[in-house]
């Protein structure tokens, strides 16, 4: 075999070999993973848990993929998220420029994906006999004005509820008198239903998909409609989150912030795709877009 022969066979060989390599992944290290495949963390706003363990649950389930889900309030999940400059995560806005710039320094550009609409739902103990509220007079509240409201009921002084209702307020921080606060949605739930005359402020999503051990606590409450105008009420229903007719109706985004293509892009394709968006229509919440319907045409009708 001539020396030139030798060369023309080992530069092709040489030059796959390097490639391979340079493709390669470390499966032993954390968060090792590829868009369907190795394991990652997500960080996750407590209020929307429900829905992401669902999609999760799924997921896992097609790919050979294991994603661990960190559930935190909305700022301390962004605090995470920002001290490892890299990662994915789950909340009920879009990062600000602050947090964009943060990620530009270091060369990442978060990709956001919307995926879904749910809400913030006003929830009363059964033994009040109320079933309606006025978002003014919230409003007023939590401005310091005494009215008929005895006490409010939030997740968490760091969660997107409290920010969400602040920003309707127009207020930096909620008042101490009146205000009361856990730190989780199940907490609220449990409190608010052995509670008479206090009101929550929880995710809709955990209404709508309880655990098997919240159901008795959640049968002893009334999900409030919402006065919007002159004597318009609305109740958080799939169809007036949907069409945002229910006021406090918010989209839900995941942001991938890995900086390279791994599971944060396939699982934020997975929800919005066809799969997740059934997913979400089931669970209560709107999907971002309607997932398509399978019509099965038959050229006859079958006799019985």
């Amino acid at each position: 075999m001539s020396k030139q022969f030798k060369i023309l066979i080992l530069v092709p060989l040489l030059v796959l070999v390097i490639a391979l390599s340079c493709n390669k992944k470390d499966n032993n290290q954390p968060n090792s993973d590829s868009i369907i495949a190795g394991k990652t963390s997500i960080l996750v706003d407590e209020t929307l848990l429900p829905i992401i363990e669902d999609q999760v649950t799924v997921f896992e389930s097609q790919y050979d993929a294991k994603i661990t889900l960190i559930p935190k309030s909305e700022k301390e999940s962004i605090l995470e998220l920002s001290k490892t400059k890299m990662g994915i995560i789950v909340l009920s806005r879009e990062l600000n420029k602050q947090e964009l710039t943060l990620f530009n320094k270091n060369k990442i550009k978060p990709k956001t994906t919307p995926f879904a609409i749910d809400a913030i739902a006003f929830i009363k103990s059964k033994k009040s006999n109320d079933s309606l509220i006025d978002l003014k007079e919230v409003i007023d509240f939590v401005k310091g004005n005494k009215n008929t409201i005895k006490g409010l009921v939030f997740d968490n002084p760091n969660s997107s509820s409290v920010r969400y209702i602040c920003n309707l307020a127009e207020i930096e921080s909620l008042p101490i008198e009146g205000i009361f606060s856990f730190k989780t949605n199940e907490e609220v739930i449990k409190h608010v239903s052995e509670n008479d005359g206090m009101i929550g402020v929880v995710g809709i999503n955990w209404l709508s998909q309880p655990k098997p051990e919240m159901q008795k606590y959640i049968d002893n409450v009334t999900i409030l409609s919402v006065k919007v105008n002159n004597d318009n009420y609305v109740y958080p229903s799939q169809e007036s989150i949907a069409t945002r007719e229910y006021p406090l109706a918010r989209v839900l985004y995941i942001i991938n912030c890995q900086g390279y293509e791994g599971l944060g892009m396939g699982f934020a394709s997975f929800i919005a795709g066809e799969i997740g968006q059934r997913i979400i229509s089931q669970s209560g919440l709107a999907p971002i877009r309607e997932p398509s319907r399978d019509i099965i045409i038959r050229n006859q009708i079958e006799k019985k």
